[in-house]
């Protein structure tokens, strides 16, 4: 899709978005025609499992261990209420919020999610659209698709940001923001929480990890650095050759060439499957990537080192103790996301609600929190804004929203949740996102 076809985004469609949205769900009832994203969040994810290939819908599913961290999650906002509050005039509701020093139709932004090829074919560019049409500002993945300069284009006037995973090259992690900057990313979010893998047992029992297949690693072999990284590798290893490592020949295994191949196109130039078949590149890109990708001994000291390659500002995710946040803030960041990965890295993680309280606290509204882990609808973007997070990211439903209808079907996913966000608002006797605090809700 072109993107002149994607329309701006105007301020007032977040006002009175849940009749509207209401009104032309049921008016194209009166012909039988049904949503082709599902509003429940259940029967949204359900719908994503039948579509998706096993793998897929295990690597965006998937959290760490037995799961019991993304059921924590959940559970947590099982426990708050939100008290109905009638007879009050909240006929003009307002959404609208201010994040950045700048002002946003709403609340909501969409987390970083990567390998999104998984789910979609378009991937990041129809996210990116999407988010574009609603007003969503979009958290451009490390682990993209796509690289963030096509994805800049694929909806230029749009907000984003973009997430950096901390790599053991220096030299790359300064590539990639001074590519964001250039690309008119407004903000870096660093995520601090991956710098193991989480144990996830859904990928490890499938033995599939979309990365050695070359996905979701776009950001990387579109960049200068890490392709001098991937070409030095290669001399490296023509000078001193290795035994050869012996490969068992199965299907699978011409299957997961034949990807690495033509993902390696960037490494290569070449868009000849049969040229990235024979060179060594497309293969050396993904063991760099394997080689370069965690940082087990990054510490807070090490973020000094990002203000010299960025002026822009940085928010710093996976902050689930109070005291981390208070460290960042010592540390000089502009933000803090509250995250525990949607429970993908660690199992039986404390749920990110239970702590927010106590993170927004610390923080004392000297820097914007940004809240994540556990959001399937709007009621609970509503809990989390009580509760004192600024702006609320939305992940896995969306996911599931590309994985059903594309573009369109992101768009849904996001005008859902803004709808019953916008219900809950007016149900609990409020008219400004502002208003909502803890007096809105009652603790179980």
């Amino acid at each position: 899709m072109a993107t002149s076809s994607v329309a701006p985004h105007d301020p007032a469609a977040s006002r009175g978005i849940s009749r509207q949205t209401q009104s032309d769900i049921y008016r194209a009832g009166i012909s039988g025609q049904l949503p082709s994203v599902p509003t429940d969040p259940d029967r949204l994810a359900e719908a994503a499992r039948k579509t998706l290939n096993p793998q897929a819908y295990a690597y965006i599913a998937g959290s760490a261990g037995g799961q019991h961290t993304a059921a924590a999650n959940r559970a947590a906002f099982d426990r708050w209420q939100v008290w109905p509050r009638p007879l009050r005039d909240v006929a003009e509701r307002d959404l609208s919020t201010t994040f950045l020093g700048t002002t946003r139709p709403h609340p909501l932004l969409l987390a970083p999610l990567g390998v999104m090829e998984m789910a979609h074919p378009e991937a990041d560019l129809a996210v990116a659209r999407a988010a574009a049409s609603m007003g969503a500002s979009y958290t451009i993945s490390n682990q993209a698709s796509a690289p963030l300069e096509k994805i800049a284009q694929a909806a230029p006037d749009a907000p984003r940001m973009f997430q950096l995973y901390w790599s053991a090259s220096d030299e790359l992690n300064a590539s990639l923001l001074a590519r964001a900057e250039a690309s008119g990313c407004e903000a870096i979010v660093v995520t601090v929480d991956t710098h193991l893998l989480g144990w996830r047992t859904r990928d490890l029992d499938l033995a599939y990890l979309p990365f050695t297949r070359g996905m979701g690693i776009a950001q990387y072999t579109s960049d200068p650095v890490f392709q001098q990284l991937v070409r030095d590798r290669v001399r490296v290893a023509s000078e001193a050759p290795a035994a050869a490592e012996k490969v068992r020949i199965t299907p699978q295994t011409i299957a997961a060439g034949v990807s690495i191949a033509r993902h390696g196109a960037a490494v290569t130039g070449s868009r000849n499957l049969r040229e990235n078949l024979r060179s060594p590149l497309p293969r050396t890109a993904v063991e760099t990537f394997l080689d370069v990708f965690s940082t087990p001994s990054l510490t807070w000291n090490d973020l000094a080192r990002a203000r010299r390659w960025t002026t822009l500002p940085i928010i710093v995710k996976g902050i689930v103790h109070p005291d981390d946040a208070q460290q960042a803030i010592d540390s000089g960041v502009d933000g803090i996301w509250v995250s525990n990965h949607g429970g993908r890295q660690v199992d039986r993680s404390v749920p990110t609600l239970d702590v927010l309280p106590s993170i927004v606290e610390t923080v004392n509204k000297r820097v914007p929190v940004v809240f994540d882990s556990g959001i399937r609808g709007g009621a609970d973007v509503a809990i989390a804004l009580a509760l004192g997070a600024d702006m609320v990211a939305l992940g896995r439903p969306y996911a599931y929203g590309l994985a059903l209808d594309g573009e369109e079907g992101v768009r849904s996913v996001i005008r859902h949740t803004l709808a019953e966000l916008d219900i809950t608002l007016g149900l609990a006797g409020l008219t400004a996102i502002d208003q909502l605090d803890h007096g809105a809700l009652r603790q179980q």
